[in-house]
């Protein structure tokens, strides 16, 4: 079974990037709206004077935005779908692989320490620019109907051209140790807790390929475990990338001031703000992630041989 579950790069690539893109279409929606709750430096209210759920601050986005700003920034996400995906899975089976004692016996937790590198690798490489690009066109309140209503942002590229022109290189890594702990806390949490659940339902049902269904089931479990844990992390990254760091002030400096600022101005509270839209966001992300993958690769490895008899006929 351990042989099945090891993928090449190749399937890495492929069914990642297929599920990744997936995930970004169907679940990116919720994640504009966490980010605009995060963002927020007062609770948002209707005019009743009642809290807005996420519920409500999406409706006001496609009110006063139209139904396309739900979408702001997802060709940032988009464009580091396959890399991102790509490196998650092979940089996780490289991890696991080298986790083994001079018998080949996996080490314990192997799955949690490789999971926690895998992450803090995707975050370095791929995440945390590509997380820069997105708040930042994320958080411009423009309508996306009125083409009088010009953004300073106008796609994925432009925002981190602009970027880059104004605030150097360094600014698309702005925040890149705190999304490396988010990323590196989520893929601890997410593949230790996948893998478990099939390997058990492997065992109690005596297959090698889950349906379908089951692979969503585990992967929504296993997907909201990070978000309940880290969402703090996830607020002050948010707040930092957000904007350009005061003229002299250094990484951690800007941390402990974006951290003292949210205490003092909005409460422990605040730190939990876009936790429901976060869970919402990453848990079904997580479950059409392993559906999708988990099925592309098995056709992959399915038809393997065809590809290799097709090139070689060529």
């Amino acid at each position: 079974m351990a042989a099945r579950d090891k993928k090449s790069p190749l399937t890495n690539l492929i069914a990642g990037g297929s599920a990744g893109f997936m995930e970004a279409l169907i679940c990116h929606p919720l994640d504009t709206i966490k980010v605009r709750m995060q963002l927020s430096k007062n609770v948002a209210r209707n005019p009743s004077g009642s809290n807005l759920s996420f519920v409500g601050v999406g409706l006001r986005i496609v009110r006063k935005e139209s139904p396309l700003a739900l979408y702001k920034g997802l060709g940032a996400v988009t464009a580091g779908i396959v890399p991102k995906m790509a490196i998650r899975f092979t940089s996780f089976q490289f991890y696991k692989d080298l986790m083994v004692d001079k018998d080949g016996n996996p080490w314990r937790l192997n799955n949690f320490w490789a999971g926690l590198l895998a992450g803090v690798t995707e975050a370095v490489l791929v995440v945390t620019p590509m997380d820069v690009v997105k708040i930042r066109l994320q958080a411009q309140r423009h309508s996306m109907t009125d083409p009088l209503d010009i953004p300073k942002y106008r796609n994925a590229a432009h925002c981190a051209y602009t970027v880059v022109r104004e605030e150097g290189f360094g600014a698309l890594y702005r925040g890149v140790g705190l999304t490396s702990l988010r990323q590196a806390s989520n893929q601890a949490a997410n593949f230790p807790t996948y893998h478990f659940l099939k390997g058990y339902l492997q065992r109690l049902q005596d297959i090698n390929d889950l349906p379908g269904y089951q692979s969503a089931i585990i992967g929504c479990i296993s997907g909201a475990m990070g978000p309940l844990v880290n969402n703090p992390i996830d607020i002050v990254k948010t707040r930092i990338q957000k904007t350009p760091n005061p003229e002299g002030l250094g990484g951690w400096a800007r941390f402990t001031q974006v951290n003292s600022q949210i205490l003092k101005t909005e409460g422990w509270r605040a730190f939990y703000k876009g936790v429901t839209p976060r869970v919402l966001r990453v848990a079904p992300g997580q479950a059409v992630t392993f559906a999708v993958y988990e099925r592309v690769s098995s056709w992959l490895d399915a038809n393997s041989d065809s590809f290799k008899l097709g090139a070689t006929a060529k």
